[in-house]
């Protein structure tokens, strides 16, 4: 009888614990999905934006210091800007990174699009207009940035591109379908969850007279006087 009461008694513990544990499983997911909701872009999708601002300001940078090379910034601010010549000058390459920072942070920071076409466009323009600059253009003729600032721009378009297709919108996908998933599990849950345990379950069925016989025997043994 006694055991049976103790293996009620264990059984029951072991349920609540149980259920504690996948309450305490449920809240962490439920408090990840709320946080997940309110946040209003991903921290992916940011990286993705910190990288597209960071292709302006290093595209920015290259072009500044190709002015300060060849004689100063006004003069040659004037040469590449108000005399300008598709054929020479690198002005239209950091035109081309304003495009890129300003059609890519509309579409995935302000409107957070999930679609690839902004990203598709941007770097399908980018990619024609350096091929055609190369080929047509003297930028090869004058110096190490005649290479290094279409390079560098095609590069970073390519990169942003890879980042987005493969990062940051199957990312964003396995988050929404994870964070659906969770009203399923509480559902679930609440289902089999255990509930008070009635005197029912304690029941534990009458000794045998076998049993009994035995235990009347066993005792009457403990009581003869040891001689």
């Amino acid at each position: 009888m006694e055991r049976a009461l103790s293996g009620s008694v264990d059984s029951r513990a072991s349920l609540h614990t149980v259920s504690s544990i996948n309450a305490a499983q449920l809240a962490a997911r439920l408090e990840s999905y709320e946080s997940g909701e309110k946040k209003s872009i991903s921290d992916v999708r940011r990286t993705f934006c910190l990288f597209v601002t960071f292709d302006l300001l290093f595209i920015t940078l290259l072009w500044i210091i190709e002015l300060n090379v060849d004689g100063g910034i006004e003069k040659q601010l004037s040469k590449e800007v108000l005399y300008y010549d598709y054929h020479s000058s690198f002005f239209d390459i950091f035109v081309l990174a304003v495009f890129r920072f300003t059609l890519l942070i509309l579409a995935y920071a302000v409107c957070k699009l999930r679609h690839w076409w902004a990203i598709a466009i941007t770097t399908a323009v980018t990619s024609a207009f350096l091929i055609v600059k190369v080929i047509i253009s003297k930028l090869l003729t004058q110096g190490a940035f005649g290479y290094l600032l279409p390079i560098m721009s095609f590069v970073l378009a390519w990169i942003e591109t890879w980042f987005l297709d493969f990062k940051v919108l199957p990312q964003e996908m396995e988050d929404e379908h994870r964070f659906q998933s969770v009203p399923d599990d509480s559902e679930r849950a609440v289902l089999i969850q255990p509930g008070p345990l009635s005197d029912g379950q304690f029941y534990s069925p009458p000794e045998s007279v076998a049993d009994s016989d035995e235990e009347t025997e066993e005792k009457q043994d403990h009581e003869k006087p040891v001689l």
